[in-house]
């Protein structure tokens, strides 16, 4: 009785300790009390009646001292326990203050022998609650055993603290000096500092033994475990069933035995540290986790022979039953052969005959309770013999573990404290990677980590547990990633690297000098599972060396071949699976690849430059010595990597760009300035047409260029014009791209194709198949073939017209009456080159300066842009109405001839100064008449593209040709017979 009066203190002395330790909750009710005082002043605004408020203030002040002020016990203990009216008085009971002391001194001597003993059960347990319950005696009876006070205290060197919870220690000599302060006073000043001083020399101690125990246990464990295996291995026999029975349930005791004692070091120790702020050393936290696997490694084996133990334990409860009814048997017949009767001895009688009803059944709980209630009493007045007695409780000792071993076995191996001790995480990782020889023992940590979860599944702290789930989930994935698996990576690939290039010599790499961690153990674990996910070792590292093989052959296609071997080396030394990349080999140049063009095509129009004759883009500036440039060869090559499909992506991301920036374009046409100005333009150049002989002034394109330069400068001191024409110029760049994407696509095609011998006569391997009458594997490799060569046939034979896709798109939409704006643009053409050609002799004089800041020798985006929107328009008749560059040729050949006249008039005393400065003039002239020249041969080049290359008088005799072509075959078909046939029209 006395003992379950010790559990109900323990589990009263455990809430106090977790209200004290549990700091959010005293804020948190700290805040809801200074609310209350709020709705107190002003309970109108909370909606409260003011009447039901004092109520409730007084249930939570009784609530806070009954609960939340950590005095669960204490006021258990100090209630009023003799009765008021004169009925039993419980402190002046002198035989109940004997039998309490005698039970508890009792009790205790049980627990002190057992304490730190290896058959240590649950004697901890209990001496919380004899502490509770020797507290519990002198606050009745007011007395104080100062012998048996020090014996309580002289524990306290054996086991100075004690876990309550996961995280929650204990100190048995704070809670006595505490509870009992009168008591505290009979022990000297030097007893107490002993106490005090204990816990660090104990720490320290354990410290250094903690290896020492490690070594122990690991050889014990190994060995119960080869002894489960075996025990439970073999067959039973019938004619030695008893014998087996009990080696069995010793085996089993004996796990748990271990399993109990190996989790009392490592909560112990963690909470110490943890409580008293030490720090832990690395050798420390390696031995304390390499215990943890022991005591993971114990119910894995309990688990793993689940059936077998399950099995056992029936018959095992049943023999151990037999054995205590036996013993009860021998005494009940003791009891009933004595001629003396007395209620004493009838009590006694009735207690065994309890006991033994109640275990001719299964051993629940409960029966277990009531036969050691009837035992406690069954066993006065010398009913056992001693050498009877002893074996008796050690059986129902047995009876007890036996009955609850899954429980128990799971209780002890539950290592949810290691929430609280995650720091020990890392150190472990890193451990398991230097000894790789042990990289097993990763499931059972995992094991352990995952015990965390059933707990944190109470939190009620958070809107959900699943968040507090997905961060420590989180957590513990990123520590893993960062101290083993980031690092086993790393340090696979060095290895392979080295082991590729061992021809340079670049270091000792003898193992027997410089040693060798053989990681290919990591990659014969099995997938460990953690939450939803099993981590493979080995995939995590094959997929890493696979992107990374692949990034770098992408990077430096001349490497394959190395790349390549690594990934060989990496199959045959650790077993990897590696996919093979599929990259080309070979190939020395790759360039700009045309994803990262395709991604950033608005980044790559603005900084690269077009030469329509190369087919080829510059880069404008860089802060390197040398330009990136980007050919047909590059983009074939990128083609040949990501496949012909990229072609099609590519051109959809240059219509989406596209669009952008034709709605800039818009604005700036729509803009009033420009509009009416245009509009104006084309009014005076229909005036002036006759008499100008159709030509559009140089002197007009010229005033309109000036005149935009009134309507503003930027900061960079570029006009409107400027980034009109810097506009028209990307369109231009992308629209060269799509005509090289094209070109390396029909590149790429010719070289995949240039194999087959015969592309007008082409074997249709099929069909030969067949013929030969061959497996369907082949069948199906000839079809696969045939398609593949159809593909690259058709490819090689006819490339796609983008050009005309991009143009019958926006064609339709720019001519529309709602665009009309759209109309002027023609007009805006001369003065738009005019701009030009100033900016083009600009950027070409600085190549010969030595700051070469916007420097360029080439831009046919320009000439691209113009072309491609003339077409959208339909304004090539208007634009070639203009004759604006015969308009330029004759201006500045007159100026030149002027110019020329002058030098060859003769002077009595030529001015050198002059003479120098027409030279100038001439050599101006003549680069600007240059520049035009090539601007308008440009951009007749660029018409072609577009088939515009035709003149106006060209495409209306075309034109003409077609209608009568039409009118001539349908006219062949009204005279055929057929015709009156409805559905042949």
């Amino acid at each position: 009785m006395y003992e379950h009066l010790g559990e109900l203190l323990t589990v009263l002395l455990t809430l106090d300790e977790i209200i004290d330790n549990h700091i959010t909750l005293k804020d948190h009710w700290t805040m809801y009390k200074r609310l209350m005082k709020s709705v107190h002043h002003n309970p109108s605004k909370f909606g409260i009646q003011e009447a039901k408020l004092k109520p409730f203030e007084k249930f939570l002040l009784r609530l806070e001292g009954q609960l939340l002020d950590g005095a669960i016990f204490q006021a258990c203990i100090e209630q009023q326990f003799d009765s008021l009216n004169g009925g039993v008085s419980v402190s002046k009971n002198s035989t109940f203050a004997e039998e309490f002391a005698h039970s508890l001194r009792s009790i205790f001597a049980n627990v002190e022998a057992k304490l730190g003993e290896p058959s240590e059960i649950d004697q901890r347990d209990k001496y919380v609650g004899i502490c509770g319950l020797f507290v519990l005696h002198f606050q009745i009876f007011r007395t104080v055993d100062k012998k048996f006070y020090k014996s309580l205290l002289d524990i306290c060197k054996k086991v100075p603290a004690i876990t309550l919870t996961a995280n929650i220690i204990w100190f048995p000599d704070n809670f006595l000096i505490q509870k009992m302060p009168a008591a505290a006073k009979l022990l000297d000043r030097k007893s107490l500092q002993a106490i005090k001083i204990h816990r660090d020399t104990f720490l320290q101690q354990k410290a250094q033994s903690l290896t020492k125990d490690v070594q122990s246990y690991y050889v014990f464990v190994s060995s119960w475990m080869m002894k489960m295996e075996s025990i439970l291995s073999k067959e039973q026999r019938m004619d030695k069933f008893a014998e087996d029975l009990t080696s069995r349930c010793n085996v089993f005791i004996q796990g748990f035995l271990y399993a109990y004692s190996i989790s009392t070091i490592i909560k112990t120790t963690m909470n110490l540290y943890m409580s008293m702020q030490k720090p832990m050393t690395k050798t420390s936290v390696k031995a304390l986790c390499r215990l943890i696997e022991l005591l993971k490694a114990i119910e894995h084996m309990f688990y793993r022979r689940s059936m077998v133990v399950a099995d056992s334990v029936s018959h095992i409860t049943q023999h151990l039953q037999h054995q205590a009814l036996n013993a009860i048997s021998v005494a009940k017949k003791r009891v009933i052969s004595d001629k003396k009767y007395s209620e004493q001895r009838l009590d006694v009688l009735s207690a065994l005959v309890l006991a033994e009803n109640t275990l001719n059944g299964p051993s629940t709980k409960q029966r277990r309770l009531i036969v050691s209630l009837s035992l406690s009493v069954g066993t006065q007045m010398k009913t056992f013999k001693d050498e009877e007695l002893f074996p008796l409780q050690v059986v129902m000792k047995k009876l007890d573990i036996i009955s609850e071993l899954r429980e128990r076995v799971q209780t002890q191996c539950d290592c949810c404290f290691l929430y609280w001790h995650r720091a020990v995480f890392p150190i472990y990782l890193d451990d398991v990677y230097e000894n790789a020889v042990d990289a097993a023992r990763l499931h059972y940590m995992f094991s352990a980590l995952r015990d965390c979860v059933p707990a944190m599944m109470h939190a009620r702290h958070l809107e959900s547990y699943e968040v507090l789930l997905d961060c420590y989930d989180k957590e513990i994935m990123e520590i893993l990633n960062e101290h083993l698996l980031d690092k086993l990576c790393k340090e696979i690939e060095k290895d392979l690297r080295l082991s590729v290039h061992t021809h340079l010599k670049l270091g000792d790499r003898n193992p027997f000098r410089v040693g060798r961690k053989d990681l290919a153990l990591f990659f014969s674990l099995h997938p460990i599972r953690f939450f939803s996910r099993f981590i493979d070792i080995r995939a995590y590292v094959t997929h890493y060396l696979d992107k990374t093989f692949y990034n770098l052959t992408t990077v430096a296609l001349h490497d394959w071949a190395t790349y390549s071997e690594m990934r060989n080396l990496a199959t045959q030394r650790y077993g990897l699976a590696m996919t093979e990349a599929h990259l080309p080999s070979q190939t020395l140049e790759q360039g700009l690849d045309v994803l990262e063009i395709m991604r950033n095509i608005h980044i790559f129009v603005s900084r690269y430059l077009y030469n329509l004759n190369n087919q080829i883009f510059i880069e404008r500036t860089s802060n390197n010595k040398h330009l990136n440039t980007i050919n047909i060869r590059h983009i074939a090559n990128s083609i040949r990597t990501h496949g012909t499909g990229i072609m099609n992506t590519t051109v959809n991301f240059t219509y989406q760009f596209l669009k952008k920036k034709f709605y800039i374009f818009s604005q700036f046409m729509y803009d009033e300035h420009i509009k009416s100005r245009l509009i104006k333009d084309i009014r005076f150049f229909r005036e002036i047409k006759d008499q100008n002989d159709h030509k559009y002034p140089f002197d007009r394109a010229e005033k309109f260029n000036q005149g935009i330069r009134k309507l503003g400068i930027t900061p960079e001191g570029q006009s409107y014009l400027d980034q009109f024409r810097q506009l028209i110029s990307q369109i231009g760049n992308a629209m060269g791209y799509v005509r090289m994407i094209r070109s390396g696509g029909l590149h790429c095609s010719s070289s995949a194709i240039r194999f087959v011998p015969d592309l007008e006569d082409i074997v249709n391997f099929e069909e030969l198949v067949k013929e030969e009458g061959l497996a369907e594997e082949t069948l199906k490799a000839a079809r696969h073939l045939d398609s593949v060569l159809s593909d690259h046939t058709r490819n090689s034979a006819e490339g796609t017209e983008y050009f005309k896709m991009l143009v019958d798109v926006f064609a339709p939409e720019f001519r529309r009456p709602k665009n009309i704006h759209l109309r002027n643009f023609y007009i805006i053409v001369p003065p738009l080159t005019l701009n030009f050609v100033e900016h083009s002799i600009s950027c070409k004089e600085k190549l010969n300066k030595k700051n070469k800041i916007g420097a360029a020798f080439t831009d046919d985006g320009f000439a691209m842009g113009v072309a491609y929107i003339l077409k959208l328009l339909d304004q090539y008749q208007e634009f070639d109405s203009l004759h604006w560059f015969q308009s330029v040729r004759e201006k500045y050949l007159k100026e030149i001839r002027a110019v020329a006249k002058q030098q060859n008039v003769p002077s009595a005393s030529p001015d050198e100064k002059l003479l120098q400065t027409m030279t100038l003039t001439q050599k101006r002239l003549d680069v600007c008449l240059q520049e035009f020249e090539l601007l308008y041969f440009s951009l007749s080049s660029a018409r072609i593209f577009f088939r515009a290359d035709k003149t106006a008088a060209e495409e209306n005799q075309e034109k003409k040709e077609k209608e009568e072509e039409t009118k001539t075959s349908n006219g062949d078909l009204s005279d055929s017979p057929a015709s009156a046939d409805p559905v042949v029209k």
